[in-house]
């Protein structure tokens, strides 16, 4: 599984979206970008960061290390904002935290990173039904002239339909993916071979070793299914798309 590492000092909140996450400091010296437990959206997001992230970096892009954040009620103690208080009390227990990337930028479409893998960011999205990468928010960040694919939580839609038992994969690998609101919407041509070079990489053991990486504890919010069974059920899943190309975007003539 992900390490796990303890909240030391909670920093700052970032007031970007709904979820409200936060700089924070570890005891392993790290900084992170802490995606609360306690957040509205749950911990499905949680699950969907480390799947997506788990995927992106087996097929050679760049996103930021993860790590498991154990949050003690101590920490909420010092802090004098009510609503991050309030956040940070539903969230004692284990939180994501995101690798900080001190001095990154967001991508603007400007800049052109040799080592960017459009194709391959817009193949993941596709896989992971990702809907979260758009101008208004392209989750992209620029960090010593590399592009980084950032904030995954959007993706694996699916999952939000579990809450009373687990639903057939077959609707899942054949749900077409809509890119007419994608950032790299211009890179399409290049799907094609990203298509090609994804399949070689993933399978269904590759599934199994991503989804291991996720903490028990996200893995509590279907009734009457343990986290065992959840990560089968995500290896089905995302089993089941791969098989499929009928969620490809076309590349328009």
């Amino acid at each position: 599984m992900i390490p796990r590492v303890e909240v030391t000092r909670y920093v700052t909140p970032l007031r970007e979206g709904g979820s409200l996450p936060g700089i924070v400091e570890a005891d392993d010296l790290g900084t992170y970008v802490c995606k609360f437990a306690g957040a509205g959206q749950g911990v499905r997001v949680l699950v969907a960061e480390v799947i997506a992230s788990g995927l992106a970096t087996r097929l050679g892009l760049r996103t930021p290390r993860l790590v498991a954040l154990e949050l003690d009620r101590a920490i909420a103690r010092y802090e004098a904002d009510e609503e991050v208080q309030d956040l940070l009390v539903a969230s004692v227990g284990l939180n994501l935290g995101v690798d900080f990337l001190p001095g990154s930028f967001g991508f603007d479409g400007d800049v052109e990173a040799s080592a960017t893998d459009h194709g391959m960011i817009l193949w993941l999205d596709a896989f992971c039904a990702n809907v979260d990468r758009s101008w208004r928010n392209p989750n992209l960040l620029v960090w010593h002239g590399d592009v980084w694919v950032i904030d995954h939580g959007a993706s694996l839609y699916f999952h939000h339909a579990w809450s009373r038992g687990v639903t057939d994969p077959a609707r899942f690998a054949a749900q077409p993916w809509d890119s007419s609101d994608h950032v790299l919407r211009r890179h399409l041509s290049e799907v094609g071979g990203a298509d090609v070079r994804a399949r070689q990489v993933l399978s269904r053991a590759v599934f199994e070793e991503v989804v291991a990486e996720v903490p028990d504890e996200w893995l509590n919010s279907t009734p009457d299914v343990t986290p065992d069974e959840l990560r089968a059920a995500y290896v089905d899943f995302l089993s089941a798309r791969l098989e499929s190309t009928a969620w490809l975007p076309e590349v328009e003539g």
